[in-house]
């Protein structure tokens, strides 16, 4: 990239102010002595120009003198919020998992569901390591880093088609629950009403798909919002169903351990899939034991979501991506297998089945205590069911989108599913297309919790089992440092050998492989389902290269590049005509503004970010847009390509980092000037440049104490200017 054109796209005058090398054979008004204040910045005579148009209110002349960008990637949560999101699909689960895997391989399913969940840990593991590694991670970022593109989009089908099913099998899941407490509420009350409850059940998931489509559009910081409220009082109902169910049966006349469901295998013969009719397949104790395990892997529903979420964690990142992934472990290991233990204890064999959708409210109404107080319980255990099973709903929402959006990044579907919201910045497009595809679940499986159960294994399982594999591959490919491990790690010959994530990619195999064979209907769903997706992509990306090539008029080979490739953001942008802390969306006191230019030289920009606390500090981003026109006048809204790269990688430096920034662009015929001055009317405390590779620092430093004596006349008011490069750093008090 040229560094002379970062600062000015078009081919105009530049100043090297932000502290980037200039090239050589290019005009650059840095050699020129300092424009005055007045026609640096002051053309207050002149329309102001957008898009080659003249922006008038009410008669009045609008100049553009700041451009301000927003993004919802400037938000970060919580590792309590992220910790939330996941939850809502994970612990979900405890309200439908018991049910189904009983089904399937009898009174000895809590076993295998604990059994999971433990391995849920291992799991958890290997996602911990892999977004150490890519901030914007998951299954497609993975796989094409290890195994290449055509995997990358096998595997990302089948993991949106996992994303897909989670919705619908939630919110279904809720409103089963909402009409059997309704129904048995009509029961007890003398009222001679039933209502029809799949029927029920699909109106229900479908008003709750909407909702959380609506929360997703408003963006990740509100839904979490959601899910942390959630996640709360989920808490407390599961402490209250657990703590009360214990103390029922520690009540009861007979041992506590003899109310433990038998450890004895039985499966049933839907559970064999297309092995029914043969008998020494049947006989085999280990393959019953991967078959009972593969029917109780729906309890790892989410855990994709961890890698998608990543990216919003505040700083410090990886530690408290951590502790999210703790949070998790200890909820779901007690909820989970907890809620299907009771249930097998609790509710008697002949009348378990008439709860098999509505497992935790069927404890509820075997509890210790008066019917009034049970039926009670059972409202509470409902309500909090629903808004469980709809936090699940809105996980697979975040999650679908995060995938889809790397896809995008990767120029497989075009940018016009990523064209941000005009008022909350969120890829809006691809959120309307995952709810339609929620929605139409739902109303062809006709609220059939089985159906969408059985179907859901496919996703789950081979998008975990392709993760594993990529990660155990650029263990041997990708040498970088790792910020994490998987443990378990030995050095044999000078390598190391992963044996940690070698058994657990053998563990998932092997169930992959299993499931494959067993759950019919999640195999052909799942691979029809998988194999449109992979067409899509691969269509879609064909087109999208043709198109990109013939635009750019580049080559198939340059199209490739790693240059080409890289991601490139979409801002909402706004005009303002004062440069003040309010326009800009400033709201601390406390102010530090970075001036920047090339997005390969963003070191000073790092080094401000770690060392501020962003809930204390607002931490400005300034691009000086040299003006292209000889009147000083001529401003165009849209971003140039090269401003859209360096904001890009300044979008890319907060993520990885998780801290939020303010990045603004300022119209301006000297970058020096203007530095100063903006930083005087947004009341900063100090400047960060970098160090330029035309001018020597005291020169740069001279060069602003001068801009900054020429726009302040206060002498109480000061200011640090400060320029950093590599382990250098040279500053000074005006």
């Amino acid at each position: 990239m040229d560094n002379s054109d970062s600062l000015s796209p078009s081919g105009g005058m530049s100043s090297d102010a932000a502290g980037d090398s200039v090239k050589p054979g290019k005009e650059d008004s840095s050699d020129k002595p300092p424009h005055s204040p007045d026609s640096a910045e002051n053309p207050v005579t002149i329309p102001g120009t957008i898009s080659g148009k003249s922006s008038v209110k009410q008669g009045v002349i609008k100049v553009t003198k700041v451009i301000v960008l927003s993004t919802v990637m400037f938000t970060f949560i919580s590792y309590w919020r992220a910790a939330a999101v996941v939850v809502g699909d994970l612990g979900s689960t405890a309200y439908y998992i018991g049910g189904i895997a009983e089904q399937f391989i009898g009174k000895i399913a809590p076993y295998f569901i604990l059994a999971v969940m433990l391995f849920s840990y291992a799991v958890r593991a290997v996602y911990i390591e892999a977004v150490g590694m890519f901030t914007r991670g998951g299954v497609y970022r993975v796989v094409k880093s290890a195994l290449g593109e055509w995997f990358a989009k096998i595997s990302v089908s089948a993991l949106v088609f996992d994303y897909v099913l989670t919705g619908p099998i939630s919110a279904v899941s809720g409103g089963q629950y909402l009409v059997g407490l309704l129904n048995d509420t009509f029961k007890h009350s003398g009222v001679n009403i039933e209502l029809p409850r799949n029927l029920f059940a699909m109106g229900v998931a479908i008003i709750i798909v909407f909702y959380f489509w609506w929360e997703n559009v408003k963006g990740i910081e509100e839904s979490s919002d959601k899910a942390l409220k959630i996640f709360k009082v989920t808490m407390i109902m599961g402490g209250l169903v657990i703590g009360w169910g214990i103390a029922t049966l520690l009540l009861k006349n007979e041992p506590f351990l003899s109310h433990l469901p038998p450890f004895e295998l039985k499966l049933s013969d839907d559970a064999y899939g297309w092995f029914q009719g043969v008998d020494w397949i049947k006989s085999l104790g280990l393959f019953s034991i991967m078959i009972a395990f593969g029917h109780s892997l729906l309890a790892l529903s989410g855990e994709e979501t961890l890698a998608q979420v990543y990216r919003e964690v505040e700083y410090p990142k990886l530690k408290n991506f951590k502790k999210a992934a703790m949070i998790i472990f200890i909820f779901s290991i007690i909820l989970t297998p907890g809620v299907s233990f009771l249930g097998t204890m609790l509710i008697p064999d002949d009348i378990r089945p008439q709860y098999i959708d509505n497992l935790i409210g069927g404890i509820a109404m075997f509890l210790a205590g008066p019917m009034w107080i049970r039926l009670i319980i059972q409202a509470f255990v409902v309500v909090v069911g629903v808004l469980i099973l709809s936090g699940a709903v809105n996980t697979s929402i975040i999650g679908a989108n995060g995938v889809l959006n790397r896809i995008a990044e990767d120029k497989v579907l075009t940018d016009w599913f990523r064209k941000p919201h005009k008022k909350y910045g969120t890829t809006f497009r691809m959120l309307n297309m995952i709810a339609t595809m929620q929605i139409l679940t739902i109303l062809f499986s006709r609220g059939d919790i089985l159906i969408l159960g059985e179907a859901y294994a496919f996703g789950v399982i081979w998008s975990l089992t392709f993760n594993t594999f990529s990660m155990l591959v650029l263990r041997f490919k990708d040498k970088r440092h790792r910020e994490w491990k998987v443990p378990f790690n030995a050095r044999i010959g000078g390598k190391e050998i992963p044996f940690g994530l070698s058994v657990i990619f053998i563990a998932l195999f092997f169930v992959a492989m299993t499931n494959l064979f067993t759950k019919p209907i999640a195999t052909v769903s799942g691979l029809s389902f998988t194999a449109l997706f992979f067409i899509i992509f691969t269509v879609s990306g064909i087109i999208n290269k043709r198109n990109i090539m013939k635009e750019k008029k580049i080559s198939e080979e340059e199209f490739h590049s790693d240059a080409h490739m890289k991601v490139i953001e979409h801002f909402n942008l706004e005009d303002e005509a004062q440069i003040t802390p309010e326009a800009i969306g400033s709201e601390l006191p406390d102010r530090v503004m970075v001036a920047v230019r090339d997005p390969n030289n963003l070191n000073h920009l790092i080094k401000v970010i770690n060392e501020n606390d962003t809930d204390k500090t607002d931490v400005i981003v300034m691009i000086a847009r040299v003006f292209r026109d000889k009147m000083n006048t001529e401003v165009h809204f849209e971003l140039e390509g090269d401003e859209l790269h360096l904001f890009s990688e300044v979008v890319n430096v907060a993520e990885k980092i998780g801290k939020p920034v303010i990045p603004i662009v300022v119209p301006t015929n000297n970058a020096f000037f203007s530095i100063m001055n903006v930083a005087h009317s947004l009341g900063v405390r100090e400047v960060v440049i970098g160090l330029s590779a035309k001018f020597k620092f005291d020169i740069q430093l001279q060069q602003l104490a001068l801009m900054w004596g020429s726009v302040h006349s206060d002498e109480e008011t000061h200011i640090k200017v400060r320029i950093i490069t590599g382990n250098s750093e040279y500053n000074i008090d005006l």
